[in-house]
């Protein structure tokens, strides 16, 4: 637990004083001198009424809270009989009284939910369990005010939202230099590849050209100002045949023109290996908790956490990741990307329109393409 404890430290300095743990997992071995608290769904009469309804266009706040303090552990869980009702459903964060979010995903993709179905997976810091509970254990610090928001974006109402949201306040103020939680959505859907002109992943055309400036990648997250990359949760639906993932990981640190790092292939960045042989797998820091066939329709999700060693930035940052070999695949992406900055930090990018957001096979063309596509059909991931 102390390990854990000390992975968790969010201020910039190295020299750290002995509040600064507190902001992770507390230690518990020793007296701790936070208040604990719970923002809940609870009936407020005693029945057992415990949760709420959100119709179409509103918002449900979930947590309005004063600091000094620290979120330890999000917890919800969703009756909505609307298809694709996790990519309908937005969730926003604002840290002390800033007007934009910090955190802006729909809820699905935030735990790693990013084709709008349910499948169980655990980490560290994000988990589904059984029976479509989502949880969350990023430490999230305040230091004036937390406010957390649900928005159904969705045309039919969330018949139960429940939730308990697990928080600390400290009678002192957070330690200088904390730096707080940020989560950014992307999509592509699709990507657009250079080329559709090929046969297999090891076809010259794609695999013997290069890309050693990024250009056109997949772009996870950009940020101005200083922090830590913290990681990434990615799904994928296939509109090609063959392997998806022979894309190398990108990162651009402090306004490099070239990668600062650079991998060596997409299972490889999930700390996978060889198209992941096939079968799921879910760790504490990395996992593909969904792996499909090798063919057009095939949907994938993978995740990797950097709690090892997070990324730091001082000016700026941007995670990318090739779609194929120099970008010659065009596949769809969904991801959020998870780090933490120093406030003030830039708003985000607005969110695509909830229509967009569903997942749909995409007329691209190459390899099984044409045999998922049909021109009759809505083009409906499967």
């Amino acid at each position: 637990m102390k390990r854990f404890a000390l992975m968790f430290v969010l201020t910039a300095g190295t020299a750290l004083p002995v509040c600064a743990q507190t902001l992770g997992w507390p230690d518990p071995l020793q007296q701790q001198t936070y208040t604990p608290h719970r923002a809940s769904s609870t009936d407020p009469t005693g029945a057992n009424h415990d949760s709420r309804t959100v119709a179409p266009g509103a918002t449900l706040t979930v947590l309005d809270e004063d600091g000094p303090g620290v979120i330890a552990h999000i917890w919800f869980t969703i009756a909505d009989n609307e298809p694709y009702n996790l990519k309908r459903i937005v969730l926003r964060m604002f840290w002390d009284g800033n007007a934009s979010a910090s955190i802006e995903t729909p809820i699905g993709d935030f735990f790693g939910l990013g084709l709008g179905e349910y499948h169980s997976w655990q980490s560290a810091v994000l988990s589904v369990g059984s029976e479509k509970s989502l949880n969350c254990f990023f430490a999230m610090p305040f230091e004036h005010h937390a406010r957390i928001t649900i928005t159904n974006e969705g045309e039919q109402p969330i018949r139960a939202f429940y939730y308990n949201i697990d928080y600390r306040t400290y009678p002192h103020p957070l330690p200088p230099g904390t730096l707080y939680f940020h989560a950014q959505y992307n999509q592509a859907q699709p990507n657009h590849g250079w080329t559709n002109s090929w046969k297999t992943n090891q076809d010259g055309i794609v695999n013997d050209k290069t890309n050693l400036d990024g250009k056109d990648n997949y772009v996870w997250m950009e940020a101005k100002g200083h922090g830590q990359y913290m990681g990434v949760t990615m799904s994928v639906l296939q509109n090609q045949d063959m392997w998806w993932g022979e894309g190398d990981d990108m990162f651009f640190i402090d306004g490099a023109k070239t990668p600062s790092i650079v991998g060596t292939g997409t299972e490889d960045y999930f700390l996978g290996a060889w198209d992941f042989g096939g079968k799921p797998f879910s760790y504490q820091l990395y996992g593909a908790p969904v792996v499909g066939a090798e063919q057009a329709g095939s949907k994938s999700s993978v995740y990797r956490f950097h709690l090892d060693q997070p990324i730091p930035f001082d000016k700026s940052f941007k995670a990318t990741i090739e779609h194929g070999s120099a970008n010659g695949r065009s596949d769809n992406f969904y991801s959020v990307a998870y780090w933490y900055q120093a406030e003030p930090s830039d708003p985000l990018p607005p969110l695509p329109p909830v229509e967009q957001r569903l997942p749909r096979l995409q007329p691209v063309g190459g390899p099984g393409n044409a045999t998922t596509i049909s021109p009759h059909s809505t083009n409906e991931a499967p």
